[in-house]
């Protein structure tokens, strides 16, 4: 009987249901979106600026997590008994973003005074002034640091400063003691190199317009027009961004042949290393260990330097409320060029290669009187990683003191988290805490130190109330994105995901986080990863 009764039932839906359903998705109104009020500053007709509320459309929660996930990279290797972990995720604000990131491994070839190993790279880019530089290092930094530290095995003359009679006398005497350590060990010159591959990586990008414009001058040049009009030249823009624009760079250098990690900074984002402690009773605490400074004119150590490398006229205006001549807030980057320039250099630059377009340069700054005032060299600090096996062997007894992990990020996520809380949501997370914490409790379950930061910017104003963290996401940077704009508080999180550019950037700014940590593994735990051997820039080092 119900064998019967099926295709009549069956008929019916289709006639009744089919033009039913048809009729309310073409006729019924779709549900408005939620928006919320946010003031803005406009320009009237006049050009005065006035505050005005503007709404803006509400984020679903689906599009806030394909937002926070779109971009996010969990990625391991396996290299002689430890796997190594890398997260990154980025966040745009401004459009494009102006952030890039990079990784490579390189090989090690062993040698008599080195055993087997690998040099590991993971570097961010902080871009300001458009996204040029920052892309342009992505793909051209490590590369340059690479071939910086095979001259200093092959030509350790070229790097190395020469040494003064007394320290060549001891070294005849004791030549075994001067050729014990390779030079590639030896934190002082690695350190060399890498501030050598930083600052001449940063000499060709600034020079390159000047050369062009000189070899074209000899070439195309006439009495008649000294200066060639460049501004339509296809290869003018190639040449010219990436000087103008400018970025902040940060670069981890970890060595597992000679147990060293190497990070180099130029601007103000910032590295921060969590190290676990064990305490006598078998428990411990994360030590916060800062590896870097942030390079503003609010550090007051990169004040001292920058007054020192100026007339003394210019004490009170190379650093005006905190920025380079009052203008650029980091005082050592890449590119950046209107503050190396001299001021007639970028006149005539102006002239080559806008003019004839109709377009200008940014006006050099005013108080530009001794340039250059950025610099590309890099601050270098070195830890040491004897915790770490020697060719692939696991040791018997773990050390009480290991650094477990490093997070470096660019300034976007510094505005927002503390070092100190950093390291919490991280070492929170690899204990595998789940759900939202309020900030009260993870204290308690996460115990960290107070890290000596540095810092080069003001923090933005929280609010007083007691909020929580959400330990909801499985790549570690995605997890620090999050907490960084509401955590636990879907609200706020919703809301400042939603704002659009240009107009996110008064409320958050581009965010890059990479957070680079390591375990002893097997080999069917490491997956292969975009930076593995099939990604490598083999050197011989």
């Amino acid at each position: 009987m119900f064998r019967r009764l099926w295709k009549p039932v069956v008929g019916t839906a289709v006639l009744v249901g089919a033009p039913g359903y048809l009729y309310f998705k073409y006729t019924s109104k779709p549900k408005p979106r939620e928006t919320f009020d946010l003031s803005v500053r406009v320009r009237g007709p006049d050009g005065k600026a006035s505050m005005s509320t503007r709404a803006i459309q509400l984020l679903i929660k689906e599009e806030v997590e394909e937002r926070l996930h779109e971009r996010a990279q969990a990625t391991s290797v396996l290299r002689r008994g430890i796997v190594w972990k890398q997260h990154t995720a980025h966040l745009a604000s401004n459009n494009p973003i102006e952030d890039a990131n990079a990784s490579k491994i390189v090989e090690r070839d062993p040698s008599e005074l080195s055993p087997p190993g690998d040099i590991l790279f993971f570097a961010v880019m902080d871009g300001h002034g458009g996204y040029h530089t920052s892309r342009l290092l992505s793909r051209v930094l490590i590369p340059a640091v690479a071939l910086e530290l095979d001259l200093l095995i092959r030509e350790p003359s070229a790097i190395i400063p020469k040494s003064g009679t007394l320290t060549n006398l001891k070294a005849l005497l004791s030549p075994a003691a001067a050729t014990q350590i390779p030079f590639d060990a030896n934190p002082q010159f690695v350190s060399l190199a890498i501030q050598r591959a930083f600052t001449n990586l940063d000499s060709e990008i600034v020079d390159a317009p000047l050369r062009f414009l000189a070899q074209t001058m000899v070439q195309e040049g006439t009495k008649e027009q000294p200066i060639p009009d460049l501004s339509k030249h296809p290869l003018a823009e190639a040449m010219l961004r990436p000087a103008i624009s400018g970025s902040c760079a940060l670069l981890a250098m970890f060595d597992t042949a000679h147990k060293n990690l190497y990070v180099a900074l130029s601007g103000d984002s910032r590295a921060v290393a969590g190290v676990w402690e064990q305490t006598p009773d078998g428990a411990g605490f994360w030590r916060v260990d800062v590896l870097t400074e942030d390079q503003t004119g609010r550090n007051p150590n990169e004040l001292r330097r920058m007054q020192a490398e100026h007339p003394a006229d210019e004490a009170d205006t190379v650093i005006m409320r905190g920025r380079v001549l009052g203008g650029l807030e980091p005082s050592r980057a890449f590119g950046d060029a209107r503050y190396k320039w001299p001021a007639d250099v970028q006149a005539l630059l102006n002239k080559a290669f806008y003019e004839g377009s109709g377009q200008s340069m940014r006006p050099t700054p005013a108080l530009l009187k001794t340039p250059p005032y950025v610099t590309a060299r890099p601050v270098v600090t070195h830890r040491d990683l004897s915790f770490l096996p020697s060719s692939g062997s696991v040791p018997k007894q773990k050390p009480k003191s290991t650094m477990k992990f490093v997070v470096l990020a660019t300034d976007g996520l510094w505005d927002e988290l503390t070092s100190e809380e950093v390291v919490a949501l991280v070492g929170g997370h690899l204990a595998g805490l789940k759900g939202t914490i309020s900030k009260s409790e993870l204290s308690h379950l996460v115990p960290t130190t107070t890290g000596n930061t540095i810092e080069g910017k003001d923090k933005r104003q929280r609010s007083a109330e007691e909020s929580s963290w959400a330990f909801v996401d499985s790549n570690v940077s995605t997890h620090l994105i999050r907490n960084a704009f509401g955590g636990g508080d879907e609200v706020k999180l919703r809301q400042l995901l939603s704002i659009p550019s240009p107009l996110s950037r008064k409320y958050r700014d581009d965010i890059t986080v990479t957070v680079v940590y390591w375990e002893e593994g097997q080999e069917d735990n490491a997956r292969t990863s975009t930076f593995t051997t099939n990604d490598q820039v083999k050197a011989k080092l």
